[in-house]
C-alpha cells in the first residue's frame, strides 16, 4: 500500500501532517521497519528531520524502544545520535527516560553518543534513569558515567 501511494503523482514523503508528523517520523515512532526501509530508500526523504519540537525520527524511535528502528536509523550516515529537540534532549535521554535497555544498548555504542552530555536543563540520561527508577539502565550507564555525575531528579 504504501508504495502505491508514493508512486502517485504530486505525492511528497517528506511533507508533514497538521500535527508536523512526516510518514517516516510516524513510522518510525510506530516500529514499521518495512514502511521506514521503503520511505529511506528514497532520495526525497529526510531521515534526520526535526519535526515541530525539534524530536527526530530517531529521538522518537528511541523514545518508544524500536531498538531494530534505532538500528536501521543509525544506518544511515545523514542521521545524527546526538542530535536533541530544542530543549536539547537526546534519543539517548529518551531511551534512558523510558526503560528502554535494548535502546540503551545500541545508542552508546555509537561513537558520538555521550551518555553523560547533559542537555539544557542539566539532566544526563542517568540522571533520567535514576529518576524513573529503571535499575537495569542505571546500570548500563553507571559504567561510563564520572565519578562526580551530578544527579537530578
Amino acid at each position: 500500500m504504501v508504495r502505491a501511494l508514493l508512486g502517485r503523482e504530486g505525492v511528497d514523503p517528506d511533507m508533514p501532517g497538521i500535527l508536523d508528523q512526516t510518514p517516516l517520523r510516524c513510522a518510525a515512532e510506530e516500529g514499521h521497519d518495512g514502511v521506514v526501509e521503503i520511505l529511506l530508500g528514497r532520495g526525497d526523504v529526510s531521515p534526520d528531520k526535526q519535526g515541530r519540537l525539534g524530536k527526530t525520527p530517531l529521538c522518537f524511535a528511541a523514545q518508544t524502544g524500536h531498538q531494530g528502528m534505532v538500528k536501521i536509523l543509525l544506518g544511515r550516515g545523514e542521521v545524527n545520535s546526538e542530535k536533541g529537540c530544542f530543549l536539547g534532549k537526546t534519543p539517548l535521554c529518551y531511551a534512558a527516560e523510558s526503560g528502554h535497555e535494548g535502546v540503551v544498548k545500541v545508542l552508546p555504542g555509537q561513537d558520538e553518543v555521550n551518555p553523560n552530555n547533559p542537555y539544557n536543563f542539566g539532566e544526563t540520561p542517568l540522571s533520567w534513569a535514576v529518576s524513573r527508577g529503571h535499575t537495569t539502565v542505571i546500570a548500563l550507564l553507571r559504567p561510563v558515567a564520572p565519578a562526580a555525575t551530578t544527579i537530578y531528579g
